[in-house]
């Protein structure tokens, strides 16, 4: 009788050896943000000359990018489904692309075609005893694109962390294994100044005990983290975690004994931080990992009791148009969860769901000049986000902005009041230009 041990040694090869299995023509994909496997990516680059369009698809990259230089155009193209700086260039001078879709979305378009996988590239852990490894840090669409590709090759990292959840594969499904040992990548911890302070402790004052949470990353999301020590009963159900929760969970402050739906558990589809919050993670079962079809589903998201919802803008229009993920005709970024979780709370079956917006009331221009983000017109070429109608609430350093319910010259205003003082006279300028009446 064959062991899984036994399938497991007759599928281990070297990462040089497994990229062969990758054929000029064929359609990749990548596990997804710190799972990326780049063991096998770097040997993929190193053999570039053995293929010839061969199409890359994954969402966040947290790694080298190399493979999206100009130098490799006519061996790889990338078609992005989340625009990371490394592919940024490549899809401005035209041999990169990117295609729109809510994240919730992504394993039902690999499932339907609309994303055609021939090979798979991904990370995991290694295997237990009974022969199965965890994806570790990113379940989201990785799940998906596994079980959905022809070809599966596996980088065994036994640096990867074992969380629990929809995040076990068995060997058997993979075509090759290629064991290498690396950390996980990390974020870089952000520095959080006086502006992103202001803009925490606004959002806090949205937040109620009890209240379940979906933040992003960065500077404004571990704010209002920082702000939130004086809550009681929080709970977690967000596309992804950062550190600061680990803080909050130790404190006391997030125990997700309030929630309605997965009662005492942190509920995300991917993890990105630093080893801290990778090792908080490991075999934690208060941590569940879902895939991003249920976890960002919005009719999922509705059934968590005071749903509130946080994320960012590059720019919000006197209507309320939430611009995220371009800046004019560049394709910034992406859609990501953000129209996922601003349904989802909308939704909300207890009707105390809240979509919050945080951002900067100005952008600073590379000749260090400030811009508005708060403008009576999205910048031409931009695409929106986050409609009109899906907006909720907005907040900068100045103030909460709500939106929801409120006729155009209502949001207008509410959000002039928060804006830059610099630009305050402006745009109120601008509203009586619009509105032809008096600001």
């Amino acid at each position: 009788m064959t062991t899984w041990k036994t399938e497991y040694e007759s599928k281990k090869t070297s990462a040089d050896e497994a990229v062969k299995l990758i054929k000029s023509g064929d359609k990749v994909v990548f596990t997804h943000a710190g799972s990326e496997p780049s063991a096998l990516v770097d040997a993929m680059v190193r053999n570039a000359d053995n293929y010839r369009d061969v199409t890359i698809s994954n969402m966040v990259s947290l790694g080298k990018g190399e493979y999206s230089r100009p130098e490799y155009k006519d061996r790889f193209e990338i078609n992005s489904w989340f625009v990371s700086s490394c592919f940024r260039q490549a899809i401005a001078d035209g041999y990169g692309d990117f295609t729109p879709v809510f994240f919730h979305e992504v394993p039902n378009y690999i499932r339907r075609g609309f994303f055609k996988i021939d090979v798979c590239l991904a990370m995991v852990s290694a295997p237990d005893e009974h022969g199965y490894c965890s994806l570790g840090v990113a379940c989201d669409y990785s799940v998906q694109a596994i079980k959905s590709a022809p070809v599966v090759i596996a980088q065994i990292n036994d640096q990867m962390p074992v969380v629990y959840g929809d995040t076990f594969i068995h060997i058997s499904e993979f075509d090759a294994v290629v064991e290498a040992s690396e950390p996980i990548p990390e974020m870089k911890i952000p520095v959080i100044g006086e502006t992103e302070l202001a803009i925490g402790k606004h959002c806090a004052s949205l937040v109620e005990d009890g209240s379940t949470l979906q933040l992003g990353i960065g500077a404004i999301p571990d704010a209002v983290l920082a702000s939130l020590k004086d809550k009681k009963n929080l709970g977690i159900h967000s596309e992804m975690i950062s550190d600061g929760v680990v803080d909050l969970v130790e404190a006391g402050v997030i125990n997700n004994s309030q929630k309605k739906l997965n009662p005492g558990k942190c509920i995300v589809t991917f993890l990105m931080g630093t080893k801290k919050l990778y090792d908080f993670a490991n075999r934690n079962p208060g941590v569940e990992m879902r895939t991003v079809d249920y976890v960002n589903h919005p009719m999922v998201i509705a059934q968590n009791n005071n749903m509130v919802c946080i994320n960012s803008a590059l720019a919000v229009d006197f209507m309320g148009q939430i611009v995220s993920d371009s800046i004019g005709t560049q394709q910034f970024s992406g859609v990501g969860g953000q129209v996922d979780f601003m349904r989802g709370a909308a939704m909300s079956l207890d009707n105390k769901g809240k979509g919050i917006i945080a951002m900067p009331s100005v952008a600073r221009k590379k000749d260090g000049s400030m811009i508005s983000k708060i403008t009576p017109f999205i910048e031409h070429g931009a695409a929106v986000t986050t409609s009109r109608q899906d907006a909720d609430y907005v907040v900068t350093e100045y103030g909460i902005a709500k939106l929801k319910g409120k006729t155009l010259k209502q949001r207008a205003r509410n959000l002039i009041n928060i804006a830059h003082p610099r630009f305050r006279d402006e745009l109120a300028a601008e509203f009586e230009r619009r509105f032809l009446t008096t600001f």
